[in-house]
């Protein structure tokens, strides 16, 4: 392949209270691909080419108050409904005639479902994948203790040892002995240019992510009787490595129960797409259809 045609078509668009950074690859649908934590639109690098090789327009962004897409007015804590608009003007503007497939991850689910939620017309079929929602988990409590507690760490020691809390407080996820097909595990070395240099961003990122994202979008409350009305277009969906970390996998397994959608299991964990992209890709043009 030409690599003059693996670099994206990048524009801004202007949204109310900011701009916003967006990258677009290939022709065909819209695949808009919603970054999640403070990851930004170089997140899903690893599985564009073999998303415009299956005949997909690949988009993605920077959310607002991350990365390169700039506020108008001061930071304060971040709002679903506000991201989910960023996301339907998006597509309002790259797919003004024809409803669009969509896949979220963690936080970037949250704003997916959002947009399902408003508006379903916009959404020819939504993948989330591990929708952080605690309060769909019969027990929420705990779970949200940790999510505060991170909060709190990360403003009394910084982003470090937030992280370090967070991981520890989530568990481990699954071994991947026994699990089916080839691994696609790679060296960071190894990694897209784009994730790579996605890294210093990410980690510049991290003080919104904990301080103005966490807590708030893990307590969103999603509008279940829209989500019911759209349930057909929707995909839950969870890594098959996360199955042991309760507040990652069990709130889209408790809203595929609520909405009698059956759950897609996806490589790898909670980061997935980033560290297996060729096999996440794969099983995304499945569940996509």
């Amino acid at each position: 392949m030409d690599k003059a045609m693996d670099k994206p078509a990048i524009g801004t668009l202007e949204v109310p209270g900011a701009t916003l950074h967006y990258e677009v690859r290939g022709s065909g649908p819209l695949l808009l691909l919603i970054p999640g934590g403070a990851g930004d639109a170089g997140m899903y690098a690893g599985m564009a080419a073999a998303l415009t090789a299956a005949g997909y327009a690949v988009a993605s962004f920077d959310p607002r108050a991350l990365s390169r897409s700039s506020l108008h007015g001061p930071l304060g804590d971040q709002r679903v409904a506000e991201w989910s608009e960023d996301a339907r003007m998006l597509i309002d503007h790259l797919s003004p005639d024809e409803p669009v497939s969509v896949m979220g991850c963690s936080s970037g689910a949250i704003v997916a479902l959002d947009l399902l939620a408003r508006h379903p017309e916009r959404v020819r079929r939504l993948v989330a994948h591990e929708p952080p929602l605690l309060g769909l988990l019969e027990d929420a409590a705990p779970h949200k203790t940790l999510f505060a507690d991170v909060r709190e760490v990360f403003r009394a020691e910084g982003a470090g040892a937030a992280m370090a809390r967070f991981a520890e407080g989530v568990g481990e996820q699954r071994s991947e002995e026994g699990t089916e097909g080839p691994s696609d595990d790679r060296d960071a070395t190894d990694l897209p240019p784009e994730i790579q240099e996605m890294a210093p961003r990410m980690h510049a990122n991290l003080p919104v992510f904990l301080e103005h994202m966490l807590v708030p979008f893990s307590s969103t409350v999603p509008d279940l009787a829209a989500l019911r009305s759209a349930a057909a277009k929707l995909v839950p969906a969870a890594g098959r490595l996360s199955r042991d970390q309760v507040p990652l996998y069990g709130p889209v397994a408790r809203l595929a129960e609520l909405l009698d959608r059956p759950l897609e299991e996806f490589p790898g964990g909670h980061l997935g797409a980033v560290e297996r992209p060729g096999e996440f890709a794969e099983r995304l043009r499945g569940v996509l259809g």
